[in-house]
């Protein structure tokens, strides 16, 4: 920065002058900043508010839910044995569980062969089925092939080199990504194949046939023909009674066993053990806790309304809203939705009627004595809270609030509106800032151009006047 050499002809504080002119010339800018300030705290205040509508949404949505009010829950007295769930669909009973078999796949083994020694070219088909029924001696009377789209289910592998050992055989059945999975099992004498199925139940049985000579030993028939693979694994069914009546399932669970009722054993049941009970009932809790996120969802936008809305007279201060009309008209919108009626044909009319009460701070409370007597009558909440019907004035309270915040959240909604006004009052407090900033600029430019012309013209006078000074006294001193 240059010496300012303005003031030093004429004896004038210029620097002190010109800011104190200048500063007066900018109060129109601080104005304009503390406004810019106070519009960025309303687009914070009301970002803040979307948050809250948003969860304020969330939590309606949830009571909007039949689940919420006719939901079950399912209960085991050894849920380590038997498991499951139940829908709204449910009946709420009971049902006593025992499990005599499970499900399992069938497994079968080739004879003792000699590690990696080839068993010739030829080919495999694995057909898969159901074997009809077995004897005493383990020999099933006939085969029953699976069908998909009028087609046996069935895969052929190809044993083409004449090196191909076990390793190689498994590693080909694996490959055809059939439903038979194949391993080798090696120990000191020697290595043998296996086959699994890759599901269970009865109909996830096989049968393998083989061509060629030496791939006989992998043939399997539904017997322990010697030369071929015997079976070590029956493929089988979960068998189970429920309430003496008996049930069977290819897997170790029993869908829609009853309508809305899944069920999942893990375990057969021990001789003369108890059944398992399984109890089907309402599940009060899921609307209890949905109903208390409400109230906290609700709060917690009410308290926030209530302060940014406020006026301290003590402090003589005012919220960050404070009177908004955009702020203080969704107060009063909210506080008529939630204080409103529920939906038609409920034997409740108003929330206080189920348990919760406006406090004088505007806030809600739960009586959860009131609360526990009215969940009891599970079909009624359902109605007051999430009943949809074409005449919006009669939907569920739940249905009402949802709609209302996913209006006011859409993009043409107010929180967009609201925030659009905002930005474009702040983009002109932006320009009138530049503009203001440019003129006190111009106007410290001229301040400062004219006290230099006066400084310049005081210096004149200045010296003019010792000129004179100097004269007058040599003028005297020669006349005396």
């Amino acid at each position: 920065m240059g010496i300012n050499s303005v003031g030093i002809g004429s004896g004038l504080n210029v620097e002190s002058i010109v800011s104190q002119l200048v500063a007066l010339e900018s109060k129109p800018l601080a104005t304009l900043q503390t406004k810019a300030t106070g519009i960025n705290t309303q687009i914070s205040a009301f970002s803040q508010l979307k948050s809250q509508i948003a969860n304020l949404q969330e939590q309606a949505a949830k009571l909007t839910k039949k689940d919420t009010w006719l939901g079950n829950t399912l209960t085991s007295s050894n849920s380590a044995a038997v498991s499951g769930t139940a829908t709204s669909a449910a009946v709420q009973a009971t049902y006593d569980l025992m499990v005599s078999q499970m499900a399992a796949g069938q497994t079968v083994g080739s004879g003792l062969v000699t590690n990696g020694s080839a068993l010739g070219t030829g080919k495999l088909t694995i057909t898969m089925g159901q074997w009809d029924s077995t004897d005493k001696a383990g020999v099933s009377s006939g085969f029953k092939p699976n069908d998909k789209d009028g087609k046996e289910v069935s895969f052929t592998v190809d044993i083409t080199a004449e090196d191909d050992s076990l390793a190689k055989i498994a590693a080909k059945i694996n490959a055809a990504k059939g439903d038979v999975s194949a391993t080798v099992l090696k120990d000191h004498t020697g290595e043998r194949l296996v086959l699994q199925s890759k599901t269970t139940g009865v109909n996830s049985a096989f049968k393998v046939e083989a061509e060629g000579a030496g791939l006989q030993q992998l043939a399997y028939d539904g017997g322990n023909t010697a030369g071929s693979m015997s079976r070590s694994v029956q493929a089988q069914d979960t068998l189970a009674t429920i309430n003496g009546i008996q049930m069977a399932s290819h897997t170790s669970t029993f869908t829609d066993v009853a309508e809305g009722v899944t069920l999942t054993v893990s375990q057969k049941s021990v001789k003369d053990a108890e059944p398992v009970r399984i109890t089907i009932a309402n599940d009060s809790a899921a609307g209890k806790t949905a109903l208390k996120n409400l109230v906290e969802s609700y709060n917690a936008l009410s308290s926030a309304l209530k302060t940014m809305t406020a006026y301290d007279k003590d402090s003589k201060t005012a919220g960050t809203l404070q009177g908004d009309s955009t702020a203080v008209n969704l107060q009063s919108a909210l506080r008529r939705i939630v204080s409103g009626p529920g939906g038609s044909d409920s034997a409740f009319g108003s929330l206080s009627q189920i348990g919760l009460a406006f406090q004088a701070d505007g806030t809600l409370k739960i009586d959860d004595t009131k609360l526990d007597k009215a969940l009891k009558d599970p079909e009624s909440l359902s109605q007051f809270f999430a009943v949809d019907v074409e005449d919006a004035n009669e939907d569920g309270l739940a249905i009402r609030l949802k709609d209302f915040t996913t209006g006011l959240l859409a993009t043409d909604g107010m929180f967009s509106t609201k925030d659009t006004s905002l930005k474009e009052s702040l983009k002109r407090n932006s320009s009138d800032q530049s503009r203001q900033s440019s003129r006190i600029a111009a106007y410290e430019t001229r301040l400062r151009a004219q006290y230099s012309r006066l400084d310049t013209q005081m210096a004149s006078l200045s010296a003019l006047d010792t000129y004179i000074t100097q004269q007058v006294a040599s003028w005297n001193k020669s006349s005396s």
